[in-house]
């Protein structure tokens, strides 16, 4: 299946929940992910402000940035800029999909950064993840080289294969619900 079929086919099912059923089925991946020693030793974690279709994070990054240092990313043009999350009150409607980003000083010391939860619209048992097709996240993965790359997706999610290529990033975990 190519990737363009596999972002359809994914699509269809996350239209089958409604927003509380996703959140309420987030909660289990994030309870998993916080006992993975990869988050327990994490220092500066970028996660990410979810879309509605996407594994719910608000509750998540608000819990955590009183212990560590959280990172969200903002789209800016063809890359994602990253700032640091200090409340609520320091978000706003980002530019390119509305989605809440931090305003405030640019994040560029990326070799500091020890954790990426990183959404996707599809991963497999490999770590392969597929993207929303804008190389976003590929991009910003290459540029951070200490840091563990955790992949987090409901289960209807996790596939038997993702179609890859040489821009893509693999996940050193995926965490998946069943």
């Amino acid at each position: 299946m190519d990737k363009k079929e596999l972002r359809k086919q994914v699509k269809v099912l996350k239209s089958q929940y409604s927003l509380e059923q996703k959140v309420e089925m987030s909660r289990p991946l994030w309870k998993e992910l916080e006992q993975t020693d990869f988050f327990k030793e994490a220092r500066t974690v970028l996660l990410y402000w979810s879309m509605d279709d996407e594994v719910f994070t608000h509750d998540y990054v608000c819990k955590w940035a009183g212990e560590k240092t959280v990172l969200l990313p903002c789209v800016k043009g063809d890359v994602l800029e990253l700032r640091v999350f200090k409340g609520m009150e320091s978000l706003q409607p980002g530019e390119a999909f509305g989605i809440l980003e931090p305003v405030g000083e640019l994040y560029t010391d990326y070799d500091a950064i020890d954790l990426i939860v990183v959404p996707g619209v599809a991963f497999d048992r490999h770590g392969n993840r597929l993207g929303r097709g804008r190389g976003y996240y590929d991009k910003i993965l290459k540029e951070t080289h200490v840091a563990r790359k955790v992949g987090i997706c409901f289960g209807f999610q996790f596939v038997e294969e993702v179609p890859v290529d040489e821009l893509d990033v693999r996940m050193d975990l995926v965490i998946h619900g069943i």
